[in-house]
């Protein structure tokens, strides 16, 4: 064994657990073939407020109508209150709003209802207490995660019926599908106390998206670099089929789900830049009103501007509240020694290095019992015309003679300490914000700072509230939450962010703040104490704030809590609580091989999306493949009396048949093999499965198509951006279906037991093999290409649980070693960075899974027995 790390032992890091706070018990993604049918609901239209017609025009349009409804409730209202609400519908509609291409035409909107499914459950803590034990105790993983010691079968008949603990959640989807299923199925309309949005800028082409895991050098204009997620896309002009307009609708459409998911306490934050806030602030006054309008926040961006005209430092955060008369609102303060504007003025002492100003102790308008002359050393003072003494007249000589007060010519001024007052309150100008937290350096192309999202966070939520983003990125409104205690969602269309959050937070490390009750969790809220250092100043979560008032009546200062700042525990690291993976659609690893409905067996619904997919790959046919090749399809056009298959085309001077997977579900093996031997027997040269995902059993008969049915496969992962229909434009450039390999992996079992006695086992991942057709030959992608890969030692084939979490040859888990200390083994760091994995003893279920996620962020994963494993 190797040596343990060297130095202090440090306690064993800490999680926040969100106790009392409860949450949906959500179908595990290897059960959606054992959903009841009557789980599954059927679409929901959202309609716009209807007095907001596109044009007043009283003789032609809708608005005619409306008016007429709301002059005749006013004249029939039998109550005030009644009169009132009519008036103002007929108010709200001569008020100007923005107008765009195709708005007038879409009055409503309709959203899938699908159900979420739970694809993994990760927690630092236990890939940690796998590493120390060489075992994972099934037991304490499922309280980890809040499952309780239900079977199975209880818990698909619980799914949506009974709640549970919480877990945090981050959910593969279009966003707009993600909150209205929150909404639908789980009833949280109201809960969300503060959404966060960070939608597409709408910049120069290309310049703000990233499409593969390790590549931050995205070139603008260079469609080797371009994607299509629109939640990673900054360039809407050419991706979006009606550029801005199509952009606007997609907005609108996201923010009227967002302020349903809002309590009537919440804040919604948009961050955009220049070249878009002023669309982003008027279609938010439509949707939240503009009453409701709180600030417009300009925080300053790191790096510099173009140079083009004057350069932009700033962005915008736009910030509404659902209503503003009940807005929850913590105040935040900069420290006046932190601000070099602030602490200029202080610029006088008494000689014993206190400095002040001077402040004025009068006020405007006149009072009959302060507008008065006050006598001082033989010289008389009077506060102005029109103005009085904000003090009582009485005791001014007094507090002259104390030497809180002082002369200046005619006038009388308090000496304003810094130490009096050492907080200012923060406006809506942030300059400071473009230093980063957590001293790491950017994972995303367009990642944001963590400084603003922490304010905006902290002004309107408190511990254990539930903070939502429908626009994921790198995950950073999650980071920040995970820090200050508050329960998170996060969501995004494209895979890579999702990949890359899942690492961010995985290897995180915060600060322990004190919990007012350790057994409440974080909802009872942080400690904080006043605290002074050795040159008398205030450090601590609360200050004193000293005034005139407070001095001439002697009373004890007011004191601000400073809610950035919580008592933590110095010698105690925390990390990561447990948190989910979701999708709209379920797993890559289905339990059972029910394949999906046939074409002839298909609804309507069905039969649309394979219209679509095949109008798709007509106007996008380049399959991407790894190394940035693509394969070029030709003369794509729909399959005639075909009972498995979906599309032809042509690859080079070969006929290809084409399978289209679901749109809401997983490709099963039987499918794949029905449609490869329908292909062979019409003398297709190959087939090409297309799908937005696909069990193990299915990847595996592609890879080994001419043993399984005659004639090479290739399986492309489908973009989810695909379900925004007719937003997007669909384009040969847009990467919409993309080649992944299938992981090669090794199961060992050791020589040495365990300190059980009983028998270990490792598993090695040797790379990704990928099959290029246009070569006819298989080639390996190394291990170290490879982004992350997970192990989960006691696979149950419904939901993948991570005990090992592997990201090779980097040194993604260097703050939490450095964190822990001497808890382990030098051994088990280096597994993790590596493609070995730390030995460990099989569980119940007999079998593992291997995880790999590709540069592109899509999910790879293998399944073996124990009994497969090969002697070392």
């Amino acid at each position: 064994m190797a040596s343990r790390t060297s130095g202090k032992k440090k306690p064993s890091p800490k999680v926040y657990v969100h106790k009392g706070a409860e949450d949906t018990i959500l179908p595990s993604a290897g059960a959606q073939d054992s959903l009841p049918p009557g789980k599954i609901k059927p679409p929901k239209t959202y309609r716009y407020d209807s007095s907001l017609a596109p044009e007043m025009r009283w003789d032609e349009s809708a608005a005619r109508e409306h008016g007429e409804e709301a002059v005749a409730a006013i004249l029939g209202a039998k109550t005030l209150e009644e009169a009132q609400r009519a008036a103002q519908e007929l108010r709200n509609m001569s008020k100007p709003f923005l107008n765009w291409a195709g708005k007038a035409e879409r009055g409503a909107f309709t959203v899938p209802s699908l159900p979420l499914f739970v694809h993994e459950r990760l927690a630092a803590k236990a890939v940690l207490d796998t590493l120390k034990r060489r075992q994972r105790n099934r037991q304490e993983t499922l309280e980890l995660f809040n499952e309780g010691n239900a079977t199975v079968g209880e818990k698909i008949r619980g799914a949506y019926r009974h709640k549970n603990g919480w877990r945090n959640r981050m959910i593969l989807g279009d966003s707009l599908q993600v909150m209205h299923s929150l909404l639908t199925y789980e009833g949280k309309g109201g809960d969300a106390q503060m959404i966060y949005m960070d939608p597409p800028y709408g910049i120069k082409f290309g310049s703000n998206f990233q499409p593969f895991i390790k590549r931050r050098d995205v070139k603008d204009g260079d469609d080797d670099h371009l994607t299509r997620e629109p939640e990673m896309v900054n360039a809407y002009r050419d991706t979006w089929t009606l550029g801005t307009h199509s952009w606007l609708t997609y907005m609108r459409d996201r923010l009227l789900l967002a302020r349903e998911l809002l309590a009537d306490s919440g804040s919604c934050f948009v961050q955009i830049s220049d070249e878009n806030v002023h669309f982003v602030r008027c279609v938010m006054e439509e949707v939240f009103g503009q009453e409701n309008l709180v600030a417009q926040i300009v925080f300053q961006k790191s790096g510099k501007g173009g140079s083009e005209s004057i350069p932009t430092v700033f962005d915008h955060l736009v910030w509404f509240a659902k209503d503003k008369s009940r807005m929850k609102f913590n105040p935040l303060s900069l420290d006046k020694r932190e601000v070099e504007k602030l602490i200029e003025d202080y610029d006088l002492d008494d000689g014993d290095g206190r400095k002040y100003r001077l402040s004025p102790i009068n006020s405007q308008e006149s009072s009959e019992t302060r507008t008065v002359w006050v006598e001082y050393k033989g010289k008389k003072y009077h506060p102005g015309k029109n103005r009085h003494w904000s003090i009582a007249p009485d005791l001014i000589v007094p507090l002259l003679e104390k030497g809180v007060l002082t002369t200046r010519g005619n006038s009388i001024f308090f000496k304003l300490y810094l130490d009096f007052q050492p907080r200012v309150m923060l406006s809506n100008l942030w300059t400071d914000t473009a230093r980063g937290g957590f001293g790491e350096t950017n994972m995303y192309v367009v990642q944001t700072k963590t400084k603003p999202i922490q304010r905006c966070m902290l002004m309107t939520t408190d511990p254990g509230d539930l903070v939502i983003d429908p626009t994921c990125g790198s995950g950073t409104t999650a980071l920040v939450a995970e820090q200050w205690g508050r329960r998170w969602i996060t969501m995004d269309v494209s895979r890579v962010p999702l990949a890359l959050a899942r690492q961010r937070l995985l290897t995180a490390t915060y600060p322990y703040y004190r919990l007012k009750n350790e057994e409440t969790g974080p909802s009872a809220g942080f400690v904080y104490e006043r605290k002074q250092n050795k040159k008398g100043e205030e450090v601590g979560g609360i200050v004193p704030h000293i005034t005139l008032r407070s001095i001439a009546n002697n009373e004890p200062p007011k004191e601000e809590v400073l809610v950035d700042k919580p008592e933590s525990e110095t010698n105690t690291v925390r990390i990561t609580g447990p948190f989910s993976v979701e999708a709209v659609i379920p797993s890559a690893a289905s339990a059972e091989d029910d394949s999906p409905p046939s074409p002839e067996e298909m609804t309507d619904g069905a039969e649309s999306h394979i219209t679509r997919m095949i109008e798709v790959m007509r106007l996008a046919p380049q399959v991407r493949m790894p190394g940035n090749k693509t394969i070029t399809l030709a003369d794509v056009r729909a399959c005639a009396k075909s009972a498995n298959l979906h599309a032809e085309a042509k690859m080079g001077d070969e006929r290809v048949a084409v399978y289209f997977g679901p749109a809401n579900a997983v490709v099963g093996d039987s499918a794949v093999v029905e449609a490869g031997r329908e292909a062979k027997r019409k003398d297709y040269a190959k087939l090409l499965v297309a799908a937005f995902a696909i069990e193990p059993q299915a990847r595996k008969s592609i890879e080994e198509g001419e043993e399984t049915f005659g004639i090479p496969a290739l399986y492309a992962q489908v973009s989810m951006d695909v379900v925004m229909g007719e937003l997007l434009k669909n384009m040969r450039s847009s990467q919409i279906f993309a080649v992944s390999g299938l992981p090669d992996v090794e199961l060992l079992r050791l020589k040495e037991k365990s300190e059980d006695g009983l028998p270990l086992y490792r598993a090695r991942l040797r790379g990704v093999d990928i099959f290029d057709p246009t070569t006819m030959q298989e080639r390996g992608k190394d291990s170290a290409e490879v982004p992350c890969w997970m192990l989960d030692t006691d696979y149950d084939r419904h939901c993948f649980r991570a005990g090992q979490v592997f990201f090779p040859k980097t040194g993604a888990w260097d703050n939490v070693k450095k964190a822990v200390g001497a808890e382990f083994d030098e051994s088990a760091w280096s597994h993790l960075s590596g493609d070995t994995s730390e030995p460990f003893v099989g569980g119940g279920e007999k079998r593992v899974a291997i995880k790999v996620i590709d540069e592109r962020g899509n999910e790879l994963i293998v399944v073996k027995s124990l009994s497969e494993a090969e002697e070392e």
